[in-house]
């Protein structure tokens, strides 16, 4: 049986352009979608907290009229009492039985002026929360309405570009196997650590893709020899010259059309 012939350094840097590329590509899809999932989510959060503050105030506003409830039950005892301790101070025998029937009556009427207070004091409570609810309704509306609109949009999107996005992750995960080891450690690192995500950079204008160092003409003739994997002293991008660039460009156009 044959043995598999081991890979150029061409091989492998036209591998790892290949893994750029399709790592780009859903790059690119993610970078559509921007913000959108965070938007959606944090408008969930919001109309979450707004129901929850709505469930508050009508359990406030149960609790209440629940006390207002007593507070009229406690009136119509007072008036109770006060009606009994009435016919009571009729009949008293001395000025004792009269001044104590009197401060009993007394303390009723307190009681019943308290109360009355309380009412109107909760009854004002309810007004201010009847306004509070009123503009909560109109901000969880208003929350809802654009919730719907940009969950449509994501999904619109994810309808879009999910089953690409899928493809390509197998893809890459794919590619990734085909590459040494070592080599796709390297390239996730630098991925990492620059800017958009670019880890293997094709020479643009003497000048390594996306910096404005240009690199010596010496460097430039090594890369073109795709002899050795050469990287940028500047960003420690990976470098790959124009020509193998445009090849795997081409090629990987013809792959992502099919997707």
């Amino acid at each position: 049986m044959a043995k598999k012939a081991e890979a150029t350094v061409e091989d492998k840097l036209r591998a790892l352009y290949d893994l750029q590329l399709i790592d780009s590509r859903v790059d690119e899809i993610r970078n559509v979608r921007g913000e959108l999932p965070l938007e959606v989510e944090d408008l969930e959060d919001d109309v979450l907290g707004l129901k929850t503050r709505m469930d508050k105030l009508k359990t406030d506003v149960e609790t209440i009229n629940f006390e207002i409830g007593a507070k009229k039950n406690l009136i119509e005892e007072a008036k109770t009492l006060i009606k009994k301790y009435s016919e009571q101070q009729k009949n008293v025998r001395n000025s004792r039985e009269f001044n104590s029937i009197s401060k009993e009556l007394e303390f009723q009427e307190l009681e019943i002026q308290l109360a009355e207070k309380n009412i109107k004091e909760f009854k004002a409570q309810i007004e201010q929360k009847k306004v509070v609810v009123s503009e909560t309704k109109e901000k969880l509306s208003e929350r809802e309405a654009h919730l719907k609109h940009k969950k449509s949009e994501l999904n619109a999107i994810l309808a879009e570009t999910e089953k690409e996005e899928e493809a390509l992750l197998a893809k890459s995960a794919k590619f990734q196997k085909d590459i040494e080891e070592r080599l796709v450690l390297a390239y996730a690192r630098i991925r990492e650590n620059v800017k958009n995500g670019l880890a293997v950079v094709p020479i643009e204008r003497g000048a390594s893709g996306g910096s404005f160092f240009t690199i010596p003409p010496q460097v430039q003739v090594e890369i073109a020899s795709r002899k050795k994997i050469i990287t940028d002293e500047h960003s420690g991008r990976i470098l790959v010259d124009p020509v193998l660039a445009e090849e795997e460009q081409a090629k990987m156009e013809k792959m992502f059309a099919k997707l």
